[in-house]
């Protein structure tokens, strides 16, 4: 191996109902990284948690099936511990030395874009493409998301949270979200676990569902629009990429529709949009990066109402990264392409870990 290449640990899966795109984003990845100027190293983290270590030509099974794609199980056990700046421990062979020079999280969900795994990678001390912990955990979290963006005054849907020790009362939240609405885990994303509900019988079953991914829902009133979707990369000085636009076919944007389902929906890249609305989903989506503190990268979703009335929908801070996810094809309408964004981003990583590293960790008075 060539030393002078930068070691990209690509870490993927997890203990996530989104493992699977997760795998999916980690292929697209890895097939498109600069191989002259980084080392990707594959660490795949299976549904119980467990980080795997493996050659890329091996690890992946049924790597083009979207339904069956999986970590093949006979891999390396790893760890990588506070402090460990990259070297990685392998618990299965005594003789193993591999260190890391940067970490390419694309974990989507729980235990993965939810702050959980910057947190240890901060301990470890080792830069990461992404957001820190506060971005990623806001980021992840509908309820606090919603409630950071409606009180910096940015437009979102009316919504009501539900813990799992409140009795759902069907008939106020009608009264306060009106029908349809959608009922989603709070803390989850590629529409795992959304229902749209029509009458107290589909809300009664959608509440069980959900609550089977999360300890709490958020409820949101139905806003019919466009759905508009804008990329967003940088630290301090994020830009926005042009926006497109999802097509639905299906009843709304749901997990098969997504990534099963290639005939339930289509993506027009740009959207055809007027200068004025564009620069307007633009501005509103580098805002909403920075009032939820994100850094690196993100996608941001928007409905765009038949009054050109334009309303924040959420924002995804490890957006997909497979052949037909809107975050990459994104930039790349807007002239940067899958490498060189790949590039970009884990530049944006070292960035932010040099300026970070210059920071004082203890007083004194000098």
């Amino acid at each position: 191996m060539d030393n002078k290449k930068i070691n990209v640990g690509i870490l993927f899966g997890g203990k996530s109902a989104e493992h699977e795109v997760s795998l999916r984003s980690a292929k697209n990845v890895i097939d498109a990284i600069d191989k002259e100027k980084y080392n990707p190293v594959l660490i795949g983290i299976n549904k119980e948690g467990k980080w795997l270590l493996n050659d890329s030509s091996c690890f992946l099974l049924n790597s083009d099936d979207p339904e069956k794609i999986k970590l093949n199980p006979a891999s390396d056990d790893v760890v990588m511990a506070p402090q460990c700046s990259g070297e990685i421990a392998n618990l299965s062979r005594s003789d193993f030395n591999k260190s890391i020079d940067v970490i390419f999280p694309i974990l989507h969900g729980p235990f993965g874009e939810d702050g959980t795994v910057q947190g240890l990678l901060k301990l470890a001390n080792i830069p990461f493409v992404g957001a820190g912990v506060l971005g990623s955990a806001v980021g992840m979290d509908k309820d606090v998301m919603n409630r950071l963006l409606r009180d910096a005054g940015l437009p979102i849907a009316k919504f009501i949270v539900l813990n799992y020790t409140d009795k759902p009362d069907y008939a106020k939240t009608v009264e306060e979200l009106g029908l349809p609405m959608f009922v989603k885990p709070a803390n989850l994303g590629s529409s795992v676990g959304v229902s749209k509900v029509h009458n107290q019988e589909e809300f009664d079953k959608a509440v069980i569902d959900a609550f089977q991914y999360d300890t709490k829902l958020i409820i949101e009133e139905n806003i019919n629009g466009r759905e508009i979707e804008c990329s967003v990369l940088g630290n301090s000085n994020p830009i926005a990429s042009l926006p497109g636009e999802v097509i639905l076919k299906d009843d709304f944007y749901s997990y098969e529709t997504k990534y099963i389902n290639e005939d339930g929906a289509s993506i027009e890249i740009p959207a055809k949009l007027s200068e004025d609305i564009i620069k307007q989903i633009q501005d509103l989506a580098v805002e909403t990066f920075k009032v939820l503190s994100c850094e690196g990268l993100a996608r941001v979703d928007f409905f765009l109402q038949p009054d050109n009335k334009v309303v924040v929908n959420e924002i995804n801070t490890i957006p997909g990264f497979t052949s037909i996810s809107m975050y990459p094809k994104l930039w790349e309408a807007s002239g940067i392409g899958y490498t060189e964004l790949i590039d970009k981003l884990i530049q944006l990583a070292f960035e932010r870990f040099g300026r970070e590293q210059k920071l004082k960790t203890s007083y004194t008075d000098e």
